[in-house]
């Protein structure tokens, strides 16, 4: 989560063209990573990640123990190959126990494998989901303060340009609404993304690539 990408909330509403000619137009602007950091479902999403990594890398580390203890005891197995006192009995079931553990050691490492890529893509598709569940809440807060502001464009502040330049250079301070935004996503008794009502709310403009 920590990655967050900066979204450009150019949340274009249906504005007359006539509306730069008299120089009506509404603009307001809104921090949109500020709101994401500062919106509480967001910390809680990152507990729950965190808890869903460390369970990962505990049972990987217990994988790899138990890797590392049979690859101790191919070892010590190799070693006791090697003695002169070791008759040819006891080298032939030592030498057939080794290759058990050889072969069991394959399928471990093969298990490990598959473990260590199968969590880390599962880890990414939960931040995933969780990023897009938090930044459509977001998106609906605002859309419901620009129709409350009757507002024309909504800049993100915090959206950067492919140049690595602030896409709003400048804006007054009380063109801004990200502090009513924070407040309405961590009002109590505000239902989440995943209860609200499904009707079909205003779709703002395609977010620009930073």
């Amino acid at each position: 989560m920590k990655k967050f990408v900066s979204m450009l909330f150019g949340l274009t509403l249906a504005f007359p063209i006539a509306a730069f000619a008299q120089g009506t137009l509404k603009i307001g602007t809104v921090d949109v990573r500020r709101a994401f950091d500062e919106y509480t479902r967001k910390k809680e999403a990152d507990a729950k990640l965190n808890d869903a990594r460390n369970a990962a890398q505990k049972e990987f580390t217990d994988r790899a123990d138990a890797y590392k203890k049979v690859l101790d005891e191919i070892n010590n197995l190799n070693k006791q190959l090697e003695s002169p006192a070791l008759n040819a009995e006891k080298k032939t079931q030592t030498a057939k126990e080794r290759d058990d553990k050889i072969a069991n050691i394959k399928n471990m490492e093969r298990e490990i494998n598959d473990f260590r890529q199968t969590r880390e893509r599962q880890l990414q598709e939960q931040a995933m989901r969780m990023r897009e569940g938090i930044v459509k809440e977001i998106t609906d807060v605002v859309m419901e303060k620009v129709k409350a502001k009757n507002l024309d464009l909504v800049f993100d502040k915090s959206g950067m340009s492919i140049n690595g330049v602030p896409v709003v250079m400048y804006a007054p301070d009380n063109d801004d609404f990200t502090n009513e935004v924070v407040a309405a996503l961590n009002k109590p008794g505000r239902a989440s993304a995943s209860s609200t009502s499904t009707s079909p709310s205003p779709s703002p403009a395609r977010a620009s690539r930073p």
